[in-house]
């Protein structure tokens, strides 16, 4: 069992940074895929990235990538993504999963466990 806490979402101006956190409960943080994922107002989750059990490997949403930035700490069981140059379509609920299997999952449906999601607000 694994229990998720997202945290350092806020009210941000157009242009400006966030970092978001996801704590982690839970001795097997470390041999989990961990993904982002969002769910704007009036609009489907979207998936936003995502991170393989050491680091080695991540993968973004073509609305994200080049501005959104995913890491891990295993030895805080806490991962992050730090976003840059934040718009106001990036306004939305931020949830981070946490998936069993070995491979990038794109899709939610795949995910295990989910925290309970931290709000991002972009003013223009």
């Amino acid at each position: 069992q694994v229990q998720l806490v997202e945290s350092g979402g806020g009210l941000v101006q157009a242009g400006g940074s966030l970092r978001l956190s996801c704590a982690a409960s839970g001795r097997s943080f470390s041999r989990y895929a961990m993904g982002w994922f969002r769910q704007g107002p009036g609009k489907e989750r979207e998936f936003v990235a995502t991170i393989t059990w050491n680091g080695g490997n991540v993968y973004y949403g073509d609305s994200v990538k080049g501005r959104f930035t995913i890491s891990r700490d295993n030895a805080k069981n806490t991962v992050y993504l730090q976003m840059n140059s934040l718009k106001p379509e990036d306004t939305a609920l931020y949830y981070c999963a946490a998936d069993r299997s070995s491979i990038l999952n794109l899709n939610g449906g795949a995910y295990d466990y989910w925290g309970q999601g931290t709000q991002v607000t972009v003013s223009s």
